[in-house]
């Protein structure tokens, strides 16, 4: 993550940039000024980590994964990922990595999944004994036999993916680069990803680094994110440094027998009373809970509390606003 030290870094990115020239058009006197799609970032994460790599749409994410995946090189900077230069040592380097991109397949399309798999397993050299120990893993995690022998063209999105992830892992890569993919899936075939993906991560310790408009897959997979907007990183560390940055607030809701008149305690930014329930808005970090529930109840009977959080997709809008 950016500012941590280079102790069991596992991917190192200093100051990158990615510019794409412009462009002159054949029918108007038009140029299509220089683009600066990644813009001198820098961070360190450490293997065995699970990194959201987040932003809106343009903001670089998908053009900073491409660098680190060794499809495109930077205009300057410097990425090492396990010791090796992406796009110079590239042939070392693929044996290293898997890559999913959530709209493209690297499965032949009109194969059975099992051929691409047998394929992939030829062209990266996996032990015989090895492939067959993962491709029965994965297919007790993953359900693969229902469709093993169905040509890839014939398989829904969520089998594609599930396909795809298997593709990707078949060889033990070290680091794995996820472009959204769980994109168009249901809420079934999310869950059975997620899950897969968290015991790869834990099991295997595979460095993942997951880009994603779903922020259910940050909050249930990652435990450390990046930002980036306009192709600058504008955070980079956990989740809970994340709210604490935004200064995230805490609503305890308040549910009292009495009907409630009034009720104020230094610290709490904004109490809204409807019936017989308190909804008081406050800073954690500005006030003890212990004595917010006392004063509440010597001044009513209390039926039952709840504690309510921000999102963390509010969180992130609040960033994104910071860096506009």
């Amino acid at each position: 993550m950016k500012g941590t030290g280079l102790l069991n870094a596992i991917i190192q990115v200093d100051n990158i940039v990615k510019k794409f020239r412009g462009r002159s058009s054949l029918f108007r006197k038009l140029s299509i000024p220089e683009t600066i799609a990644v813009d001198h970032i820098s961070f360190v994460v450490p293997a065995g980590e699970f990194v959201g790599y987040l932003g809106p749409n343009g903001a670089g994410k998908s053009t900073t994964i491409k660098m680190l995946a060794g499809l495109l090189v930077p205009t300057s900077g410097s990425i090492h990922v396990n010791g090796l230069v992406p796009w110079r040592d590239r042939t070392r380097y693929v044996k290293q990595i898997g890559v999913v991109f959530g709209q493209r397949s690297t499965l032949w399309w009109d194969l059975p999944l099992i051929d691409s798999l047998e394929l992939i397993r030829h062209m990266y050299d996996v032990p015989l004994a090895r492939y067959k120990d993962n491709l029965q893993f994965f297919s007790r995690l993953l359900d693969l036999d229902e469709f093993l022998l169905q040509p890839v063209r014939t398989l829904s999105l969520g089998q594609r993916m599930r396909a795809e992830l298997s593709a990707a892992l078949l060889f033990d890569p070290k680091i794995l680069f996820l472009d959204e993919p769980t994109i168009g899936l249901d809420i079934v075939a999310k869950d059975r990803i997620r899950t897969f993906l968290a015991d790869i991560n834990q099991r295997r310790e595979t460095t993942i680094i997951l880009t994603t408009h779903d922020l259910s897959d940050v909050e249930k997979l990652c435990r450390s994110i990046m930002i980036i907007d306009h192709g600058q990183i504008v955070y980079g560390g956990s989740l809970a440094g994340l709210a604490e940055r935004v200064g995230g607030s805490t609503t305890m809701i308040v549910d009292v027998v009495e009907e409630p008149v009034d009720f104020c305690f230094f610290g709490v930014n904004k109490v809204t009373i409807t019936n017989r329930r308190l909804a008081l808005e406050f800073l954690p970090q500005n006030v003890n809970v212990g004595d917010l529930i006392t004063a509440i109840s010597q001044a009513y009977t209390i039926r039952d509390i709840e504690f309510k959080k921000p999102s963390i997709e509010s969180i992130v809008m609040e960033i994104y606003g910071e860096a506009r």
